[in-house]
Protein backbone atom coordinates (compact mmCIF):
# COMPACT_ATOMS: atom_id res chain seq x y z
CA UNK A 1 0.00 0.00 0.00
CA UNK A 2 1.44 3.19 -1.23
CA UNK A 3 0.83 5.91 1.65
CA UNK A 4 -0.23 9.66 0.64
CA UNK A 5 -0.06 11.20 3.82
CA UNK A 6 2.27 13.56 4.77
CA UNK A 7 5.10 12.83 7.38
CA UNK A 8 4.17 13.46 11.39
CA UNK A 9 7.16 16.02 11.28
CA UNK A 10 5.47 18.02 8.52
CA UNK A 11 2.54 18.10 10.31
CA UNK A 12 3.79 18.91 13.13
CA UNK A 13 6.10 21.76 11.78
CA UNK A 14 3.01 22.90 9.90
CA UNK A 15 0.44 22.76 12.84
CA UNK A 16 3.01 24.44 15.91
CA UNK A 17 3.71 27.04 12.99
CA UNK A 18 -0.01 27.95 12.67
CA UNK A 19 -0.45 27.50 15.93
CA UNK A 20 2.51 30.28 17.19
CA UNK A 21 2.95 32.35 14.25
CA UNK A 22 6.58 32.14 14.54
CA UNK A 23 9.08 29.20 12.46
CA UNK A 24 11.50 30.48 15.49
CA UNK A 25 8.74 29.71 18.56
CA UNK A 26 7.39 26.36 16.51
CA UNK A 27 10.63 25.10 16.99
CA UNK A 28 11.31 25.68 20.25
CA UNK A 29 7.87 23.82 21.06
CA UNK A 30 9.27 21.38 19.19
CA UNK A 31 13.08 21.47 20.66
CA UNK A 32 14.06 21.25 17.11
CA UNK A 33 16.11 24.09 14.72
CA UNK A 34 14.41 26.42 13.11
CA UNK A 35 15.92 25.09 10.18
CA UNK A 36 14.44 22.12 10.57
CA UNK A 37 11.12 23.72 10.82
CA UNK A 38 11.34 24.97 7.93
CA UNK A 39 12.12 22.21 6.06
CA UNK A 40 9.44 20.15 7.18
CA UNK A 41 7.07 22.95 5.85
CA UNK A 42 8.96 23.56 2.38
CA UNK A 43 8.83 19.77 1.90
CA UNK A 44 5.39 19.75 3.14
CA UNK A 45 4.63 22.53 0.64
CA UNK A 46 6.25 20.77 -2.80
CA UNK A 47 4.16 17.53 -1.36
CA UNK A 48 0.68 19.27 -1.72
CA UNK A 49 2.10 21.90 -4.66
CA UNK A 50 0.40 24.88 -2.67
CA UNK A 51 2.27 27.45 -0.49
CA UNK A 52 0.50 26.85 3.10
CA UNK A 53 1.81 29.93 4.96
CA UNK A 54 2.24 33.56 4.46
CA UNK A 55 5.69 34.71 5.42
CA UNK A 56 5.72 38.49 4.34
CA UNK A 57 4.81 39.78 7.56
CA UNK A 58 5.70 40.02 11.17
CA UNK A 59 3.89 37.02 12.53
CA UNK A 60 3.46 34.07 10.01
CA UNK A 61 -0.11 32.82 9.04
CA UNK A 62 -1.51 30.46 6.50
CA UNK A 63 -2.72 31.45 3.32
CA UNK A 64 -6.47 30.16 2.19
CA UNK A 65 -5.32 26.94 1.11
CA UNK A 66 -3.14 26.73 4.48
CA UNK A 67 -6.22 27.53 6.38
CA UNK A 68 -8.21 24.97 4.57
CA UNK A 69 -5.66 22.18 5.05
CA UNK A 70 -4.99 23.26 8.33
CA UNK A 71 -8.77 22.52 9.11
CA UNK A 72 -8.34 19.27 7.56
CA UNK A 73 -5.68 17.53 9.48
CA UNK A 74 -5.38 19.66 13.08
CA UNK A 75 -7.97 16.92 14.28
CA UNK A 76 -6.48 14.19 13.18
CA UNK A 77 -2.91 15.11 14.53
CA UNK A 78 -4.88 15.89 17.88
CA UNK A 79 -6.80 11.99 17.96
CA UNK A 80 -3.24 10.20 17.10
CA UNK A 81 -2.17 12.34 20.09
CA UNK A 82 -5.08 11.51 22.53
CA UNK A 83 -4.71 7.44 20.91
CA UNK A 84 -1.26 7.19 22.43
CA UNK A 85 -2.01 8.87 25.86
CA UNK A 86 -5.43 6.10 25.54
CA UNK A 87 -3.29 3.20 24.70
CA UNK A 88 -1.07 4.09 27.20
CA UNK A 89 2.69 3.19 25.31
CA UNK A 90 5.03 1.81 27.86
CA UNK A 91 7.85 5.26 27.96
CA UNK A 92 10.41 4.41 25.73
CA UNK A 93 14.12 5.08 27.15
CA UNK A 94 14.91 8.87 26.39
CA UNK A 95 17.88 9.72 24.20
CA UNK A 96 20.06 12.60 24.44
CA UNK A 97 22.33 12.64 21.32
CA UNK A 98 25.64 14.30 22.36
CA UNK A 99 28.82 15.45 20.62
CA UNK A 100 32.05 16.09 22.21
CA UNK A 101 35.32 17.08 21.99
CA UNK A 102 36.96 13.61 20.32
CA UNK A 103 40.18 13.73 23.56
CA UNK A 104 37.23 14.45 26.38
CA UNK A 105 35.30 12.10 24.71
CA UNK A 106 37.70 9.31 24.84
CA UNK A 107 39.58 9.81 28.01
CA UNK A 108 37.16 11.46 30.20
CA UNK A 109 33.75 10.67 29.22
CA UNK A 110 33.23 7.46 28.01
CA UNK A 111 34.99 5.71 30.93
CA UNK A 112 32.41 7.25 33.07
CA UNK A 113 29.16 6.62 31.33
CA UNK A 114 28.70 3.71 32.32
CA UNK A 115 28.16 5.25 36.02
CA UNK A 116 25.52 7.40 34.67
CA UNK A 117 23.86 4.89 32.92
CA UNK A 118 23.76 2.86 36.16
CA UNK A 119 22.20 6.02 37.54
CA UNK A 120 19.87 7.20 35.01
CA UNK A 121 18.75 3.54 33.12
CA UNK A 122 15.98 5.38 31.68
CA UNK A 123 18.15 8.06 29.82
CA UNK A 124 20.12 6.64 26.48
CA UNK A 125 23.46 8.39 26.12
CA UNK A 126 24.06 8.48 21.98
CA UNK A 127 27.32 9.99 21.16
CA UNK A 128 27.93 11.96 17.71
CA UNK A 129 30.16 12.65 15.32
CA UNK A 130 32.69 16.09 16.77
CA UNK A 131 32.58 18.82 13.82
CA UNK A 132 35.15 21.07 14.43
CA UNK A 133 33.49 25.45 13.91
CA UNK A 134 30.35 23.74 15.00
CA UNK A 135 27.79 26.12 14.30
CA UNK A 136 25.23 24.38 16.69
CA UNK A 137 22.58 24.55 14.35
CA UNK A 138 22.69 20.07 13.75
CA UNK A 139 19.52 18.59 13.81
CA UNK A 140 20.82 15.25 14.65
CA UNK A 141 22.58 16.67 17.98
CA UNK A 142 20.83 17.90 21.29
CA UNK A 143 24.10 18.67 23.52
CA UNK A 144 27.26 19.39 22.80
CA UNK A 145 30.61 19.59 25.35
CA UNK A 146 32.92 21.83 22.95
CA UNK A 147 35.86 24.63 23.46
CA UNK A 148 35.29 28.16 24.05
CA UNK A 149 36.56 29.96 21.46
CA UNK A 150 37.53 33.65 23.19
CA UNK A 151 36.96 35.86 20.47
CA UNK A 152 33.48 34.35 19.40
CA UNK A 153 30.33 34.69 21.57
CA UNK A 154 27.84 31.86 22.08
CA UNK A 155 25.24 31.75 19.26
CA UNK A 156 21.81 33.13 20.21
CA UNK A 157 19.35 30.65 21.86
CA UNK A 158 22.36 27.78 23.26
CA UNK A 159 22.71 27.71 26.57
CA UNK A 160 26.73 27.08 27.86
CA UNK A 161 27.92 26.02 31.08
CA UNK A 162 31.44 25.41 31.67
CA UNK A 163 32.35 22.38 32.93
CA UNK A 164 36.46 21.99 33.51
CA UNK A 165 39.54 22.36 31.34
CA UNK A 166 41.11 25.51 32.00
CA UNK A 167 44.00 24.40 33.87
CA UNK A 168 47.15 22.98 32.19
CA UNK A 169 49.86 21.59 33.90
CA UNK A 170 53.27 19.92 32.37
CA UNK A 171 53.76 15.55 32.14
CA UNK A 172 56.24 13.52 30.90
CA UNK A 173 57.58 10.09 31.58
CA UNK A 174 58.70 9.35 35.54
CA UNK A 175 62.46 9.18 33.52
CA UNK A 176 62.18 12.79 31.90
CA UNK A 177 61.19 14.06 35.15
CA UNK A 178 64.30 12.98 37.05
CA UNK A 179 66.11 15.45 34.98
CA UNK A 180 63.75 18.09 35.62
CA UNK A 181 64.98 19.88 39.18
CA UNK A 182 62.74 23.65 38.41
CA UNK A 183 60.44 24.65 35.82
CA UNK A 184 62.76 26.09 33.41
CA UNK A 185 64.30 22.79 33.07
CA UNK A 186 61.63 21.94 30.54
CA UNK A 187 63.59 24.12 28.21
CA UNK A 188 66.59 21.33 28.09
CA UNK A 189 63.82 18.94 27.12
CA UNK A 190 60.91 18.54 23.72
CA UNK A 191 57.97 20.64 24.28
CA UNK A 192 55.51 18.65 22.60
CA UNK A 193 52.78 21.04 21.52
CA UNK A 194 48.89 21.08 20.56
CA UNK A 195 49.08 23.02 16.63
CA UNK A 196 46.15 24.65 17.54
CA UNK A 197 47.11 26.28 20.70
CA UNK A 198 51.03 26.99 20.43
CA UNK A 199 51.18 29.38 23.00
CA UNK A 200 50.70 26.99 26.19
CA UNK A 201 54.34 26.68 26.77
CA UNK A 202 54.92 30.25 26.52
CA UNK A 203 52.11 31.18 29.16
CA UNK A 204 53.96 27.96 31.64
CA UNK A 205 56.70 29.05 31.38
CA UNK A 206 56.28 32.52 31.86
CA UNK A 207 53.69 32.33 34.62
CA UNK A 208 55.41 29.02 36.56
CA UNK A 209 58.66 29.43 35.21
CA UNK A 210 59.66 33.32 34.65
CA UNK A 211 61.10 32.21 31.37
CA UNK A 212 60.34 35.78 28.95
CA UNK A 213 61.87 34.45 25.75
CA UNK A 214 59.24 32.10 23.51
CA UNK A 215 60.51 28.41 23.72
CA UNK A 216 61.73 26.24 21.16
CA UNK A 217 58.88 23.96 20.56
CA UNK A 218 59.23 20.57 19.39
CA UNK A 219 56.49 18.14 17.41
CA UNK A 220 53.30 19.60 17.00
CA UNK A 221 49.44 17.26 16.98
CA UNK A 222 46.30 18.24 16.08
CA UNK A 223 44.56 16.01 19.10
CA UNK A 224 45.22 16.37 22.84
CA UNK A 225 44.91 12.43 22.48
CA UNK A 226 47.90 11.91 20.17
CA UNK A 227 49.98 14.44 22.11
CA UNK A 228 49.41 11.94 25.80
CA UNK A 229 50.97 8.97 23.74
CA UNK A 230 53.56 10.60 22.60
CA UNK A 231 54.15 11.97 25.88
CA UNK A 232 53.84 8.08 27.33
CA UNK A 233 56.36 6.80 24.35
CA UNK A 234 59.08 9.38 25.70
CA UNK A 235 59.09 11.78 22.52
CA UNK A 236 58.98 14.60 25.36
CA UNK A 237 57.15 16.75 27.56
CA UNK A 238 53.49 17.70 26.78
CA UNK A 239 51.19 20.38 28.67
CA UNK A 240 47.55 19.07 29.51
CA UNK A 241 44.59 19.23 31.65
CA UNK A 242 45.82 16.42 34.55
CA UNK A 243 42.11 14.77 34.62
CA UNK A 244 42.62 13.73 30.87
CA UNK A 245 45.95 11.56 32.04
CA UNK A 246 43.95 9.80 35.01
CA UNK A 247 45.15 6.51 33.75
CA UNK A 248 48.24 7.29 32.63
CA UNK A 249 49.08 9.03 36.00
CA UNK A 250 47.80 6.21 37.99
CA UNK A 251 49.93 3.63 35.57
CA UNK A 252 52.85 5.60 36.31
CA UNK A 253 53.21 6.06 32.39
CA UNK A 254 53.31 9.63 32.89
CA UNK A 255 53.80 12.13 36.23
CA UNK A 256 53.16 15.75 36.90
CA UNK A 257 57.18 16.87 37.71
CA UNK A 258 55.45 20.46 39.37
CA UNK A 259 52.68 21.28 40.66
CA UNK A 260 51.35 24.73 39.59
CA UNK A 261 48.89 24.86 37.05
CA UNK A 262 48.29 27.98 34.53
CA UNK A 263 44.79 28.62 33.88
CA UNK A 264 43.47 29.80 30.19
CA UNK A 265 40.77 31.71 28.84
CA UNK A 266 39.15 28.49 26.99
CA UNK A 267 37.93 25.44 28.90
CA UNK A 268 35.37 23.23 28.06
CA UNK A 269 31.81 23.63 27.81
CA UNK A 270 28.08 21.98 28.05
CA UNK A 271 26.18 23.34 25.61
CA UNK A 272 22.28 22.75 24.68
CA UNK A 273 19.35 25.07 23.16
CA UNK A 274 17.73 26.78 25.66
CA UNK A 275 14.73 25.82 24.27
CA UNK A 276 15.33 22.41 25.93
CA UNK A 277 16.01 23.85 29.36
CA UNK A 278 13.03 22.21 31.23
CA UNK A 279 14.17 18.57 29.53
CA UNK A 280 13.89 16.40 32.35
CA UNK A 281 16.71 14.03 30.43
CA UNK A 282 18.77 17.16 29.81
CA UNK A 283 18.51 18.33 33.38
CA UNK A 284 19.44 15.32 34.79
CA UNK A 285 22.58 14.39 32.25
CA UNK A 286 23.91 18.05 32.78
CA UNK A 287 23.68 18.15 36.91
CA UNK A 288 25.72 14.56 36.51
CA UNK A 289 28.62 16.10 34.34
CA UNK A 290 28.73 19.11 36.69
CA UNK A 291 29.04 17.17 39.69
CA UNK A 292 31.65 14.68 37.48
CA UNK A 293 33.26 17.55 36.54
CA UNK A 294 34.09 18.88 40.43
CA UNK A 295 34.84 15.44 41.38
CA UNK A 296 37.65 15.70 38.82
CA UNK A 297 38.65 19.36 39.78
CA UNK A 298 38.93 18.22 43.33
CA UNK A 299 41.47 15.39 42.72
CA UNK A 300 43.97 17.69 41.53
CA UNK A 301 42.78 20.78 43.65
CA UNK A 302 41.42 22.85 41.38
CA UNK A 303 38.11 24.75 41.36
CA UNK A 304 35.92 25.07 38.13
Amino acid sequence: MRFKSPSLPELHAFLAVCQLGSFRRAADALCVTQAAVSRAVLRLEQRLECTLLDRSGNRVQPTPRGREFQTLVEAHVAGLENAIGEFGVRAAPRKLRVSVVPTLCTRWLVPRLAQFHAQHPGIEIELRQFHHDENFERDDVDLWINVKRPARAWPRGIRARYLLGRELQPACTPAMAAGLRQPRDLLKVTLLQHVNYPGNWALWLSKVGGVDTPPTLGAGFDLGNNLIVAACAGMGATLIQPWLIEAELAAGQLVLPFGPAVVTDRGYYLCSRAALAENDAVEQFTQWLLDEAKISAKQFEMKP
